[in-house]
């Protein structure tokens, strides 16, 4: 289903690199192969390129290690990924928010370990079962028996952190269907949170989520879509109510989602591509929760029905050590402005 979205280049993140071309997507899910020796290696002192670069790929990995998500990896500039940056940089209290080398040299010696692995392809990867297709419409999703993926591409591009773009540029020619076939991934290991999540703070102007321990203390950050114009997120503390994995979704019509014209409830059974992804964390506040995305590519750059929402594997790991009765705190005020521009590119 997300195979064929074209994702547009936004502005660059102020990094640098020149290694070999510029690498654009040419078609759907199209993209000139990247050398896995040239990603492991990028260093700094390189002009940057729009499209896929070895040295944002290197940057996406070495801050999700570090426990600032970009989002899905792509290797492309963009606001995610600018997000990521700056909230890694308020660590390090550098107030401009932006790569330098001084904060590149910090990131980078952070973990040594290559950031572009080898992987075997497994049973269990390209085992199935597959969905033939997602329907656009949540009134078709409630007549499936599973929202599965589509693919063993969209799972392992999924069990990776990654677009399907940035995998198949890394892969040029494999079509990810075959178990014991070796590719090349992200070298990212879904973990849980190395502490007990005490506090989450949720940014509802700058798009993002941040988990905090019992000191205080960052765990994490995530890129979010907090609330949409027609069900804006709340303001306040709310609390966690409920974790649950691999959730059925319910459609209430009280809700009056823009696009569904169903005048009873229906539900839609579990799945990664469930409206709500792999996990739902509920909060306070009917209908109010925190949920994963079939659609990782448009965390923080689309509406959401007043939730908020994260990448399947970011929501997972937020939910790992969070438990009932933890706090929820709703600042800022509805980015309004993406709100109007995400609707003009639909």
């Amino acid at each position: 289903m997300r195979n064929a979205r074209v994702r547009t280049a936004a502005v660059s993140a102020g990094f640098f690199l020149v290694i070999g071309p510029a690498l654009f997507m040419i078609g759907p899910a199209v993209a000139k192969p990247l050398d896995p020796k040239i990603v492991n290696k990028a260093q700094w002192d390189f002009e940057s390129k729009k499209g896929i670069s070895p040295l944002r790929t290197k940057v996406e990995i070495l801050l999700a290690r570090a426990g600032f998500s970009p989002g899905e990896i792509d290797g492309k500039p963009g606001e995610n990924l600018n997000k990521a940056i700056a909230a890694f940089a308020e660590t390090q209290r550098k107030a401009a928010g932006k790569l330098d080398r001084e904060l590149w040299d910090k990131l980078d010696s952070m973990s040594a370990d290559p950031v572009v692995m080898e992987y075997t392809i497994s049973d269990s990867d390209v085992g199935g079962p597959f969905a033939q297709r997602i329907p656009d419409k949540m009134e078709k999703m409630k007549d499936l028996p599973n929202l599965a993926y589509t693919s063993a591409k969209e799972k392992l591009s999924e069990k990776f952190h990654m677009s399907p773009e940035l995998l198949s540029a890394l892969n040029p020619g494999e079509k990810f269907d075959t178990a014991g076939h070796i590719i090349l991934v992200a070298n990212i290991a879904d973990r849980p949170l190395p502490k007990k999540v005490s506090r989450i703070e949720i940014d509802k102007s700058k798009q993002q989520l941040k988990a905090f321990d019992a000191d205080g203390k960052l765990l994490a950050y995530y890129p979010a879509t907090v609330g949409s114009q027609e069900k804006p997120a709340p303001s306040g503390r709310l609390k966690v109510t409920t974790v649950k994995k691999d959730p059925t979704y319910r459609y209430n019509p009280a809700y009056a989602f823009k696009g569904v014209r169903a005048e009873k409830p229906f539900t839609i059974k579990p799945g990664p591509n469930n409206p709500v992804g792999l996990v739902w964390i509920g909060l306070t506040g009917e209908g109010y929760g925190i949920h994963g995305t079939p659609n990782p590519e448009k965390v923080g750059k689309t509406e959401s029905h007043g939730c908020v929402r994260l990448t399947n594997w970011d929501a997972l790991q937020l939910a790992s050590t969070l438990t009932k009765g933890a706090p929820v705190d709703f600042i800022g005020e509805q980015n309004r402005h993406s709100e109007r521009r995400d609707r003009r590119r639909r």
